[in-house]
């Protein structure tokens, strides 16, 4: 099976081996995020969860680690076996080199050779670079938020604001996957999904909201868009308190959303504005 990726020059994908390599997986971890000791998953989880069905793999640039994924299997609530995907992170100096997307379709490899066709994971719903690779690149899926999911975090890129996150799902043996992986999804435009009347539940001009962050527009029709900041990292460094209004606004968005039936299927970039595009569509996925 062929999906498209570009060449990744001198980076091999492999699982980690030797106590070395674990300690890497450490270090990896308080340079991406600028955890501390207390926060980062250590070695003896790591390889300990490794030998007994997880998986731990790397990105290596020669003997370099510059990327890595681990994920253990777990449950979901009914009983199906799934692998959860706990976290991911590439060096800042190798992203946009594909080397994420390397690291997951490993991991989606991996996964389907144990059997299992269900892999997920949490992110910040207000990272849109994150959400474009989750849902534009890898087709996840995702009808369930989280509020404040993991309490105060410490780490610099998740301190001071609440650690609400949209929990994804990764149907990885699915056709909808099987084509987003060979490129053969149909990607629409936002400006072509406004002109055929998919509603915009949400207008912030220059990432200012218009209306009061507790406030829930209404949320209806078949389809729908929600839109975010395009870098909520660098508006978070500007005004924290604009930050903590998205994370309300959108908070109170998605779960009227969610419980309304709809699914985030896919997130759209155009003229530099990220949107999240909903269906109701009850076979999404």
């Amino acid at each position: 099976m062929c999906y498209r990726t570009r060449r990744i020059m001198a980076i091999e994908i492999r699982p980690v081996k030797t106590q070395d390599e674990y300690t890497a997986v450490e270090q990896l971890q308080r340079e991406i995020w600028g955890a501390s000791d207390i926060e980062i998953v250590a070695f003896e989880t790591l390889m300990t969860a490794h030998k007994n069905g997880g998986v731990v793999l790397g990105a290596f640039d020669e003997e370099k680690l510059v990327g890595f994924v681990f994920g253990f299997i777990g449950l979901t609530p009914d009983g199906e076996l799934k692998h959860c995907s706990h976290i991911a992170g590439v060096l800042e100096s190798y992203r946009d080199r594909n080397v994420g997307y390397a690291l997951k379709l490993r991991q989606r490899q991996q996964v389907l050779a144990q059997g299992i066709e269900l892999i997920n994971w949490t992110f910040d719903p207000l990272e849109s670079r994150n959400a474009r690779f989750n849902f534009h690149k890898l087709g996840v899926t995702c009808s369930a938020y989280l509020r404040n999911w993991y309490g105060e975090m410490r780490d610099k890129l998740n301190a001071g604001l609440p650690s609400d996150r949209l929990q994804v799902d990764w149907r990885i043996a699915s056709p909808r996957v099987e084509q987003r992986l060979r490129g053969e999804s149909k990607n629409p435009l936002v400006s072509d999904l406004l002109a055929a009347g998919v509603p915009l539940i949400n207008q912030p001009v220059e990432d200012r909201l218009l209306c009061p962050p507790e406030k829930t527009l209404r949320v209806e029709g078949e389809r729908l868009l929600i839109q975010i900041p395009a870098d909520f990292q660098s508006l978070k460094a500007a005004d924290r308190d604009l930050a903590l209004g998205w994370r309300l606004h959108t908070r109170a968005l998605f779960e009227e959303a969610f419980a309304t039936g709809y699914t985030v299927t896919d997130l759209l970039v155009e003229r530099g504005r990220s949107f999240y595009y909903l269906d109701s569509d009850s076979t999404v996925g």
